[in-house]
């Protein structure tokens, strides 16, 4: 496996368009200068995080050679390996994820440890789109109608596709068969072949993603690595642990801690927080922004009474269903073979361009549909949980060894399918609150999964579409089953009965890492708004967040996409603000 690996580094170098030595010496070099090489000048612009909103700002701000910008970044650059769309599962058990998870669950994550459902975060240039799944979807017309409708002005139409963004999207290069046979079961059930990223979202289609020509597309290669700008310093390995506000309430830098010193950084004009739902709104707190009570338990001096932290959702679905088929068509570990590896070396082709088996998707309306919206994803996956014979994702999910070795071992080796059926706008809304002011604890993230039971309900109706999709003739032709095997603690239930399935979810929600709403957008008269719609913290000059957090309410498929655009959008945003000031 270790040589494998190697291997597979020199092919990303390669497949990359850079040298061997090239990479080494990009990707393998300390963290940048610091600060401190512009002298004592401060900085127009501070912006906190490289993810997908912050790589677009940092871009689009230098694009002003007036404006000094500053990105501190608390990870560092990705490395070869995670350009490889088939290993994104190996990066969440690695120092580029956070190692973020849940507080306890009563009525979800039953069969992860401790009841804790994992919350992979990007700890890297490029932020989250580092190790996602890279599923592009621009999500659905009537979201965005929605925000506006609260009171978030200007959002305008847009053609669907375009071909000169600096952002790659293309359809995966390569399929597996029953990549295909998941498209003809939904034209068989009446559902057409779409591009969800066009006019309509309801139907099937292969998935598009971030990539370009096979090789992972993140926000850092989309938007930094293609510049080299003297007005634009990017500083890793630099942890962000508060804002500096002065006695009027304007933001006027940041500390941060970087090879175990604390620093500051100053900047004339604004600070922008693109840290993401989770750190955006502990850096808020941590520097005296949020709710009153909450920071006065913990001792941290309240600057401006605000309700960061609440708002918080999340894609919700489930891991267990899975289908075996009699034909050697699906993903397995034993197929990463030298064959395999070298046809991606030479024509960045083959399985090893699937992002972790994620292939097809179709977006539904079930019978609890209240608009003309799709209120369940079916994710398509040429494998399963046990398809990597329990090396990666039963440890980065958290699956008890009770439960994978009651459903998932028995059947490691198996050629199967997988669907995971996801709620698209969820009821249950959670909260994140600080633990501690220590800036280096986590901060304590408790989502209520299921404390609506309408999401419960629509995933169990996802369920019954994805076994409908399985009993197809498309599918009949491969022998296509579900595999009956029983989780312990739900076997009280008659298997594939509505309890069971109720059962089952709850022990093995799937987390899509699509947490949004932290720092809520609104107008004036939206209590519960944090920022305003110029993404402006209330209370607070000179103070901008520009991520997920931002997001009113959730959109319809993978949030991802959506960031890009808040980045794009904050960066017009300041912009007009700057450019036109005297």
């Amino acid at each position: 496996m270790k040589i494998l690996l190697a291997l597979v580094a020199l092919i990303a170098s390669v497949c990359s368009g850079y040298t061997f030595m090239d990479m080494v010496k990009k990707y393998m070099q300390p963290a940048g200068e610091s600060p401190e090489f512009w002298g004592n000048d401060k900085y127009d612009f501070v912006v906190v995080g490289a993810g997908s909103a912050g790589s677009a700002i940092a871009n689009r701000l230098s694009e002003n050679k007036r404006w000094r910008v500053l990105l501190l970044e608390a990870g560092y650059p990705q490395n070869i390996l995670n350009k490889i769309p088939l290993l994104v599962g190996y990066y969440q058990l690695t120092d580029f994820n956070w190692g973020y998870k849940i507080e306890p669950q009563k009525n979800a994550c039953l069969g992860m440890i401790d009841h804790q459902c994992s919350w992979p975060r990007g700890k890297a240039l490029g932020g989250t789109s580092t190790l996602n799944y890279m599923i592009h979807t621009r999500g659905n017309k009537q979201d965005y109608d929605k925000w506006a409708s609260l009171g978030n002005a200007g959002i305008k139409n847009s053609s669907y596709h375009g071909k000169d963004g600096n952002l790659c999207v293309e359809f995966t290069p390569y399929h597996t068969e029953l990549a295909s046979v998941y498209l003809k079961a939904g034209q068989e059930l009446g559902y057409d072949v779409v591009d969800y990223n066009g006019e309509n979202q309801i139907g099937f289609s292969y998935i598009q993603v971030n990539m370009d020509r096979g090789v992972r597309c993140s926000a850092a290669r989309a938007y930094l690595d293609s510049i080299n700008r003297e007005n634009l310093n990017i500083v890793t390995g630099a942890r962000v642990t508060k804002v500096l506000i002065d006695g009027n309430k304007r933001a006027y830098g940041v500390e941060y801690i970087q090879d175990a010193t604390l620093k500051r950084v100053f900047c004339k004009k604004e600070v922008v927080l693109s840290a993401g739902t989770i750190d955006s709104a502990k850096l808020l707190m941590l520097s005296g922004i949020g709710p009153k009570d909450h920071l006065e338990d913990l001792g941290i001096p309240v600057i401006q009474d605000s309700k960061v932290g609440y708002n918080m959702y999340e894609h919700i679905g489930f891991l267990g269903l899975t289908f075996l088929v009699n034909q050697t068509v699906s993903l397995l570990q034993s197929k990463i073979t030298p064959s395999a590896v070298l046809e991606y070396l030479l024509f960045r082709n083959g399985l090893m361009t699937i992002p972790g088996g994620a292939e097809a998707i179709a977006f539904i309306k079930t019978k609890y549909a209240v608009d003309e919206k799709p209120d369940v994803e079916l994710l398509f996956v040429s494998g399963s949980i046990h398809s990597d014979d329990g090396l990666v994702l039963k440890e980065a999910l958290r699956i008890t060894d009770d439960v994978y070795n009651a459903i998932f071992k028995p059947i490691q080796g198996r050629e199967a399918w997988s669907v995971w059926p996801i709620v698209q706008s969820p009821r249950s809304v959670g909260r994140l609150t600080l633990q501690s002011k220590n800036p280096l604890e986590p901060p304590k993230m408790e989502p209520n999964f299921f404390n609506h039971p309408a999401d419960l309900e629509i995933i169990l109706e996802g369920v019954k579409h994805a076994i409908n999709i399985s009993k197809t003739e498309a599918f009949r032709a491969y022998d296509s089953r579900l595999n009956d095997l029983t989780i312990p603690t739900c076997r009280q239930f008659e298997f594939a009965t509505d309890d069971y399935w109720r059962c089952a979810i709850k022990h093995l929600p799937s987390m899509m890492n699509h947490e949004v709403g932290t720092v809520k957008m609104g107008p004036s008269t939206d209590a519960y708004a944090v920022v305003d719609p110029q993404l402006r913290v209330y209370g607070i000059q000179n103070l901008r967040v520009a991520d997920a957090s931002v997001m009113p309410t959730m959109p319809v498929g993978h949030v991802n996409a959506g960031i890009y655009m808040i980045g794009e959008k904050a960066s017009d945003l300041i912009k007009t603000a700057w450019e036109s000031a005297k």
